[in-house]
């Protein structure tokens, strides 16, 4: 082999090294440019999921401020409602106590105590066996339409109770 032909292989083997470190650097380039494009794509993405998350976390904390708001409207209803029941009791009592006072008043009505005779025979008659009898004998002897006759609850509608309680 003469020296020109060991120069010509030389050089061939040169210009094939070149090509090939071409190509090398063209696909390394190619595989980089494309690898920054997905990774826009995918940091676009964990942005988009981002925002997603942020949007779920702010409805978890609507939900939560949400819950806690009827938790408190609950404990204020409660409030209400036992402020209403010791209302309605202390005018269950009144009515109870001015029913009392109102029977000891009454000639007619026979009590534990009692009014004479007249009274201890009635409650003999009515079952009287120690017990109290309470009854409500307004409306006894009463005539419709008469003047002074008008009791309370006789405007209403039969079954309703009065308004006021």
């Amino acid at each position: 082999m003469d020296s020109g032909q060991l120069i010509w292989i030389i050089i061939a083997v040169v210009v094939v090294l070149a090509i090939i470190a071409a190509v090398l650097v063209l696909g390394r380039k190619r595989k980089a440019k494309v690898n920054r494009n997905r990774a826009v794509e995918m940091r676009e993405q964990a942005q988009a999921d981002e925002l997603g998350a942020k949007e779920r976390e702010a409805k978890a904390l609507r939900a939560e401020a949400d819950a806690k708001q009827a938790e408190v409207e609950s404990e204020r209803l409660r409030a209400e409602a036992r402020g209403s029941q010791q209302e309605a009791q202390s005018v269950r009592a009144d009515i109870e106590e001015k029913r009392r006072k109102a029977d000891e008043l009454d000639p007619d009505v026979p009590t534990k105590k009692g009014r004479g005779p007249q009274a201890e025979d009635e409650a003999r008659r009515e079952g009287g066996d120690g017990e109290e009898l309470r009854r409500d004998r307004s409306a006894r002897n009463r005539v419709e339409g008469e003047p002074g006759t008008h009791q309370p609850g006789d405007d209403q509608p039969h079954g309703e109770r009065p308004r006021n309680l």
